[in-house]
């Protein structure tokens, strides 16, 4: 805040102000004691010249408008007419004891009638503040009411605030990004809007967020923010020649309208957001269809495909060439239909159509199932299992975790060449009843800048970009093992190259019988 360049406006104001004011006394006196010299050539009597000099203090604080120019006033006209008008002339002492209660009973009558008049000018300026002020937030607020989105807002507070403070008030808006835009809108002569360049967006991003509280002047504006419940809406920028004359009450009906146009933003973007929002739920909602409807629609001749493809590699000697080539047909249906599996277990578990069966499953049988999987779908790699000796029941969806394992294991095998290392252990953590799954492989490892995303929906690494991923295999994985109450985590081994996959399970839960 420019607080010491809003001081010096502020004492330059009232200087010049003052000034004015004592001219203008001046001027009126002079005036005053002419008349009473005209009075005294024509022989009237001294109590007209005294009625004067009072009219002359009364007209000082009508036009002053100011109790102490009154009191000013009040003690100028006696001193002037005892200078003036009484023996001996030209001089302040007082020859006739009689002047001295006439220069106390004008003394008390003027400053009695300045007093009078000063207050009920006061008052009458209030009461026309009061008026205006309770008018300008009305119209401010009724015309807000029908406001339809944040360029309305923003027009109709730079008409409201540029009529009441009788300038060319201006208004930036800030996006949904909490930036400033690229521009802002002026009120111009003729009722007119124009619209003006920033010149320094980042300046002004930098300047507003360093504010905490009140306003801050720059060459032009005296910038006001405009705070939402979250974040800053906008500014509005007052002519800085407009700012030292304003008065208490005017700041404080500022910051009233200010409030008042925040709430009305607020209201706007609260509406879009929940429209923003509700589009996005249809959306999910229809995009959830769609691959639900093609997924089951591929389902079926898939299973055709690939059991076409194992009859014809069984009745094909190994060595004939047509056996390669049911091979990889069986391998790419193989594939697509896993992929299917996976659209299908995605959508239902974000709708929760696929209800979790909690019961006590061991570990061996569930590792071994998903191990015998990927063995026959990619037999030129080895898998390894470690598991404890004793036997280990944990309550989980069998099926559902067997899938976690099958995707799990599976990327490792795209990952990972024939003959290297691929590893599964499982173990009991130390200190907390969980149960912890690891994959471990030696392939190519996780790139940084995938890691933050790796379990996004539809999030394909850049290793997968060249085998045929979609991003479906680790998001289903991390929302079944969330929704078993477990966690999943993954990052490049420290031992070695390859990446690490680690899930845990709670070993007591809910059993589903």
């Amino acid at each position: 805040m420019c607080f010491p360049a809003k001081m010096d406006k502020l004492t330059s104001y009232a200087y010049k102000s003052n000034l004015r004011r004592l001219l203008l006394l001046l001027v009126i006196f002079l005036i005053a004691s002419g008349v009473g010299y005209i009075f005294r050539s024509i022989h009237y009597p001294d109590t007209n010249i005294v009625v004067i000099y009072l009219l002359a203090v009364l007209i000082t604080v009508w036009f002053t408008r100011s109790f102490l120019f009154g009191f000013i006033a009040s003690i100028l006209a006696t001193f002037l007419f005892n200078y003036f008008f009484t023996e001996p002339i030209f001089g302040f002492s007082v020859e006739n004891p009689y002047y001295i209660v006439t220069f106390f009973t004008m003394t008390t009558a003027a400053l009695i009638t300045s007093t009078l008049t000063a207050h009920a000018h006061r008052s009458a300026e209030i009461a026309n503040e009061k008026e205006a002020e309770s008018r300008a937030i009305y119209n401010l607020t009724n015309r807000l009411t029908d406001a339809t989105d944040i360029s309305d807002i923003a027009g109709i507070t730079v008409f409201a605030l540029s009529e009441y403070f009788s300038c060319n008030v201006g208004f930036l808006c800030f996006d949904e990004n909490n930036m400033p835009e690229k521009s802002f809108i002026q009120q111009a002569p003729g009722g007119r809007q124009i619209s003006r360049e920033i010149d320094d967006i980042d300046e002004m991003k930098r300047r507003i967020d360093g504010l905490q509280t009140g306003y801050y002047t720059d060459g032009e504006f005296t910038d006001w923010p405009v705070h939402g419940r979250e974040n800053t809406l906008g500014v509005v920028r007052v002519p800085i020649e407009k700012t030292p004359g304003m008065n208490d009450a005017q700041m404080q009906l500022l910051r009233s309208m200010i409030e008042s146009t925040a709430l009305a933003m607020d209201r706007i973007r609260s509406a879009e957001l929940r429209i923003k929002s509700r589009e996005e739920i249809s959306k999910e909602r229809y995009r959830a269809n769609l691959l639900r409807s093609i997924s089951h629609d591929i389902r079926t001749p898939l299973s055709g495909i690939i059991g076409t493809a194992e009859i014809l590699m069984d009745i094909t000697e190994s060595d004939d060439p047509r056996y390669e080539l049911a091979r990889g047909i069986q391998a790419s249906a193989d594939w697509l239909h896993s992929m299917v599996e996976n659209i299908l277990n995605l959508t239902r578990l974000q709708e929760g159509q696929l209800p979790i069966i909690r019961q006590r499953e061991a570990v061996e049988e569930i590792v071994g199932g998903a191990v015998t999987h990927i063995t026959a779908r990619a037999p030129n790699h080895e898998i390894s299992v470690n598991v404890p000796d004793e036997p280990l029941f944990v309550p989980m969806d069998a099926k559902l975790i067997e899938q976690v394992l099958i995707n799990l294991l599976d990327n490792s095998v795209r990952h990972t060449e024939p003959g290297k290392e691929i590893s599964i252990d499982v173990k009991l953590c130390e200190n907390v009843e969980m149960v912890e799954f690891g994959i471990k492989d030696t392939g190519t490892g996780i790139c940084k800048q995938d890691l933050p995303n790796i379990f996004q929906a539809f999030y394909v690494s850049h290793a997968d970009h060249e085998k045929h991923g979609v991003g479906l295999g680790l998001a289903i994985c991390e929302t079944i093992v969330q929704a078993h109450g477990g966690s999943i985590e993954a990052h490049n081994r420290k031992d070695g190259p390859g990446a690490e996959f680690i899930f845990r399970l709670p070993l007591e839960g809910p059993s589903d019988e």
